[in-house]
Formats: C-alpha cells, sequence, structure tokens
C-alpha cells in the first residue's frame, strides 16, 4: 500500500497538514474530522481498506488543530458567549466560519491538483462537507456525512448533563488531558460496543505531542455555533448522498440525521444500533462499505456487499 507521510501545504494563507494512501492518480477521498479531534482518529487500517478499493484517500488536520496552522491572533468568543449562544439563542461572533474551512479542504485540493473529489465529514467535518456540496458541487463528486447536522437549532441536541461533562477545563499536562480525553470519548462511544481504551489512550498522548490550542477549539466551536442553518440550501443539492448515524449519538442525536437525509434530494440514510458520536470497531466495516459504494456508483468498480 502506498503511503506518503505528513506534509504540510500552504493553503489559503495558512498552513494544513496531511497524509495519504495509494495512488494518486486514483480518484480522490477526503476524509475531513470534527470539532477538536485531529486526522489520526481517521483509522489508519480503514484509510488503507478504502484506499485498497481504488482511491486515493487523504486526511488532514483541520486549522487550530494538530500540526496545522494555529490562528493565534483570530479573537476567540468567551465562555459566556458560548453559555448565552447555546441556551438563549444569543448570536455568536466566529472568528472564521466553516465556509472558511470549507475553503480550507477545497484549497488544499487545489494545491494538490484534484480537480474533483469525493468528501467524507464526520461531525463537524459532516458540517464542512455539506457547505462544500453547496457552494462547489462541482468539485465534490460524492458527499458522505456522518454523525452531522443541518444547523437547524430547534432539532435535539445533547443534554445539559451531557454537555457538562464534556466541557472540561483545559489540561496542563499530558496525563491530565489523556484523563479528560478517555473520559470524554467514553460519553462519546456510548455504552453498547467495548471502548477501545489502550487505542484511545495512544491516540490521545499522539495528539497532545502533535499539537493542541484550548483557544483553537473554541474557534472551531464557534463557527460551528455560529453557521446559519444549511436545511433550505441542501435541499437545492443534487450531489449523491450518504448520510450514517449512531442511533445511540449522545452528542447529535439520530434526529439530526435524519433531518439532514430528508434535507438532501435522493440521500441515503444509513443508522447503525449501538453507535454512539464514535465509528465502533465492530462496525468499522460495514461504515467502510457503504463509503466505498457511493464512491463508486456510476463507475466500473465493483460495488461490495454489505
Amino acid at each position: 500500500m502506498q503511503y506518503s507521510n505528513e506534509q504540510l501545504i500552504a493553503v489559503n494563507d495558512i498552513n494544513l497538514n496531511y497524509d495519504s494512501f495509494g495512488d494518486p492518480q486514483h480518484p480522490a477521498i477526503i476524509l475531513i474530522m470534527g470539532l477538536a479531534t485531529q486526522m489520526i482518529f481517521w483509522d489508519s487500517d480503514m484509510c488503507r481498506q478504502i484506499a485498497k478499493h481504488g482511491f486515493w484517500v487523504l486526511r488532514f488536520d483541520n486549522r487550530d488543530i494538530g500540526k496545522s496552522s494555529c490562528m493565534t491572533e483570530a479573537k476567540t468568543p468567551n465562555g459566556l458567549a458560548f453559555i448565552l449562544n447555546v441556551l438563549l439563542g444569543k448570536k455568536l461572533k466566529s472568528p472564521y466560519s466553516l465556509s472558511d474551512m470549507a475553503a480550507d479542504t477545497l484549497g488544499l485540493m487545489d494545491a494538490l491538483n484534484i480537480e474533483r473529489a469525493h468528501i467524507v465529514g464526520a461531525s463537524m467535518g459532516g458540517m464542512i462537507a455539506q457547505l462544500m456540496a453547496i457552494e462547489a458541487p462541482q468539485r465534490v463528486i460524492s458527499l458522505t456525512s456522518i454523525m452531522s447536522t443541518t444547523g437547524n437549532r430547534s432539532l435535539p441536541r445533547a443534554s445539559n448533563s451531557t454537555l457538562l461533562k464534556l466541557m472540561a477545563t483545559p489540561a496542563k499536562n499530558v496525563d491530565d488531558y489523556v484523563k479528560q480525553g478517555l473520559t470524554i470519548w467514553k460519553i462519546l462511544h456510548a455504552d453498547v460496543y467495548p471502548f477501545e481504551e489502550v487505542k484511545v489512550r495512544q491516540l490521545l498522548t499522539l495528539s497532545w505531542q502533535r499539537g493542541l490550542s484550548a483557544a483553537g477549539i473554541s474557534r472551531q466551536l464557534a463557527a460551528i455555533l455560529a453557521s446559519p442553518d444549511r436545511t433550505a440550501d441542501l435541499a437545492k443539492m443534487q450531489v449523491p448522498t450518504l448520510v450514517l448515524h449512531g442511533e445511540n449519538d449522545p452528542l447529535l442525536p439520530l434526529a439530526c440525521g435524519i433531518a439532514t437525509a430528508q434535507a438532501i434530494p435522493n440521500a441515503k440514510l444509513v443508522t447503525y444500533r449501538g453507535m454512539g458520536h464514535t465509528i465502533p470497531v465492530e462496525i468499522q466495516q460495514q461504515v467502510l462499505t457503504e463509503i466505498v459504494n457511493l464512491a463508486h456508483q456510476g463507475s466500473e468498480l465493483t460495488v461490495l456487499s454489505v
């Protein structure tokens, strides 16, 4: 399996860090990760398996996370602004938008001479992927939106108790960061499938080493909360779309995935019993198969059986 090591590339006046799996001559599948989460949480084995089906698979750190540019000069909203937005719907000023992050991904494509690609996004990454399909449909061959939502604030959200558990004081050392991270990932994983603590601990430790910014995470969150409802724009989409969602998602409940699929013409919705706001290893092959089959639609490549 051909693999290209992590490297920085200049995109829209910032640097994005990416790596890739497979042959660059094959159709590209670009994976966009969610809030506060680095590209390494796209499972490497899953990336390799997708690439084996005839694709060039790329994953990257979003701005303000990992090895990509940290937007240190951007103003970060304070905690009170976030609380007023979530509880009272007060407008939040964000230093950049999800559309800016969608433009980052398009800029990555430009820098790598990728004219069109299959776009796969998880959580916040799903929101960014949706905006790419809305704002630059000519660049998106297919869209896979995983455990994401439309931005409609009337949809169900995580309970206040869950949100409070997820809002930890930023850690000052790696041990505290890993401890906090394990608590958060266990909540997101839900309690149906076994939690891979050893693997997640390793990923969290590596995340600390690769680069973290509490202010950067706050800016990403501000971009999400300041984003308008995409429902009307999604209804105009003509991009082949797959929506994947866990039936036990504690952060973005199942209704969010259903609403996303209902908003997009001819979107296919697949839900997984027991899946929370992660992709358990037990259903990883099923998720991979759905992604690959969508990308294979209209091609001569073999469609897999789920």
